[in-house]
């Protein structure tokens, strides 16, 4: 396992959320920033739930382009999270059942359920082309970026 210092990460996210960036705008440095930061991110997303058609619908993200920018609820760990409102960590997705292929390279793959007012409106999803890499550490780290978000953006997260 390798070292990570999500500090400096947290730090820049938080100063830029304190910059009144547009909302889509903040989410997508907010994916860079933690690009940058932390090694093992090579993809990093935000989908948001559109609850009259149970999909998930990608906003922002830095990385490649994917294919699946609208995920059925239910459907590949994005769609499960939408439903279990839980963490969802995937140390090797060719072990997955249900996962959604986004790019050959992936190997693992972390989800954290995005929060407005106790109500599960979204995600950030990061995908890893390193096994096994995502600890504690990265899910306390994730579900603290989501809470500066939603703490910052509020209801706007719901017009996206």
């Amino acid at each position: 396992m390798f070292q990570v210092d999500f500090s400096n990460a947290l730090s820049e996210v938080s100063v830029l959320l304190k910059t009144n960036v547009p909302t889509l705008m903040g989410l997508e440095k907010v994916c860079s920033i933690l690009r940058k930061h932390i090694e093992h991110y090579d993809w990093v997303g935000f989908y948001f739930a559109n609850l009259k058609k149970q999909t998930l619908n990608l906003k922002a993200f830095s990385g490649n382009p994917v294919e699946h920018t609208e995920i059925p609820f239910g459907k590949g760990i994005c769609g499960q999270v939408a439903v279990s409102n839980e963490n969802f960590v995937v140390p090797d997705v060719l072990a997955q059942d249900n996962y959604l292929a986004c790019s050959i390279d992936v190997r693992s793959e972390i989800v954290i359920p995005l929060f407005l007012k106790g109500k599960n409106i979204g995600q950030i999803d990061i995908d890893s082309k390193k096994t096994d890499p995502f600890t504690n550490k990265d899910s306390i780290f994730l579900e603290t970026v989501c809470a500066l978000i939603s703490k910052t953006y509020n209801t706007s997260l719901l017009y996206l």
